[in-house]
This record gives structure tokens, sequence and C-alpha cells, in this order.
């Protein structure tokens, strides 16, 4: 069973591949994966939005301490950010505009093979374009890192009724100012009877 001190270790031997996320985010991201793992709720696990991969080399180390091979699925579409809407305007600043944050899905590829990871399962789309098909019919852990409002109410549309019993979302940017588009999502489409914990601008939702 990994520990604080396991996820310690890993995050300082391992480099972050980008500024999309740093090490206090990770902390979080990766102690909320091992509770999961821990108490071996059921269901895959998925990430929306991956960018060259950094949490997504993460989560694979994770799931390797576990020996753990539940399925693990990222989706992206790798053509950068898509156009905002309303519900992202902010008084913030104008920070991310569509098509910024592209890579290739060769470039993740190629990062989990300098990494010696196996690869996980590659969505290549934008998520409105997703249907139940293309998603586990349970899961057990989401990191859902879309940006934007519409991004992440599409992800959320597909994620919250395949929850299992126990499982946990995280959502990237929930109380970030300049992003208020993700808040705006959660707040809307979140059952009442789940709440969110925010730390480091992560909102944490628990089943």
């Amino acid at each position: 069973m990994a520990n604080t001190v396991d996820i310690q270790r890993m995050l300082g031997t391992y480099p972050i591949i980008s500024d999309q996320v740093n090490r206090e985010q990770l902390l979080v991201i990766l102690t909320e994966l091992e509770k999961v793992l821990a108490r071996d709720v059921s269901g895959a696990v998925v990430e929306f939005g991956c960018y060259i991969g950094t949490t997504s080399l993460f989560i694979r180390r994770m799931l390797n301490l576990y020996n753990d091979d539940r399925e693990f699925h990222v989706y992206d579409s790798f053509e950068g950010l898509p156009e905002k809407t309303a519900q992202d305007n902010s008084s913030a600043g104008e920070q991310f505009q569509a098509g910024e944050l592209t890579v290739s899905k060769k470039q993740l590829i190629r990062e989990f093979q300098k990494a010696n990871l196996r690869i996980p399962i590659i969505h290549k789309c934008w998520f409105n374009e997703l249907t139940s098909q293309n998603v586990s019919s349970q899961i057990a852990f989401a990191f859902l890192d879309g940006d934007f409002y519409e991004s992440i109410k599409d992800s959320l549309e597909l994620v919250l009724p395949r929850l299992a019993p126990g499982a946990t979302i995280i959502v990237d940017d929930y109380a970030r100012e300049a992003l208020p588009g993700a808040a705006r999502a959660v707040n809307e489409l979140l059952p009442k009877h789940l709440s969110v914990q925010t730390i480091h601008n992560l909102g944490i939702i628990h089943t």
C-alpha cells in the first residue's frame, strides 16, 4: 500500500514535464487516487484533457505501484483549447485562447515510451463528440482538465452517471478566477447530495 511518503518520493524522482500542473496539485491528485485504489473501488480511471501527459504519467506510476491493472483512459482533442463561451468570461484576464496548448497524440505516446510506462487507452476527440460507447460503464476515478465550461460540462455528463460507489472526481481549475467556466459547469450539474472540496484550485468530489 502506498502512502504520502511514497507519493512524495515519486514526485521527487520523476520530472514534471509541463507547467500546467504543479507539485502541490499532483500531490493532491495522487493522494486522492491512492485512496480509491486502497479501497479497491471498482471501475476505470479516466482523464479528460491530458495535454502532453504530465498527470497521465503519474497516474500510471500510481497504478503500477499498486500493481493495479484496471483500464486507464485518456481523452483529448490534441488540437488545443476550443473556443470560449460566455460562461468562461472573466475579469481576471483573457488567458487561454482557442488553439493554445496544442500537442499531438504522438507526443503523448512518446512521453510514455521515454518513461518506459504502459500507454493508456487514448481517445482523440472533442468531448462533445463522445457517446456512452466511448466511456467505461463504471468509473472509479476521474480527473477533468477541460479548462472551459463546455468541456467540463461535456465530461461531467459522461462521468457522473457512471461513478462507482466510493469514486472520486477531481476538477482542475475549479477555483481559478481566470477560468470560471469550470466551477460554473460543476455547480450546475453536480447532484445536491454531493459537495466540492477545494485544494490548490482543484475541486474534489467524493461519492
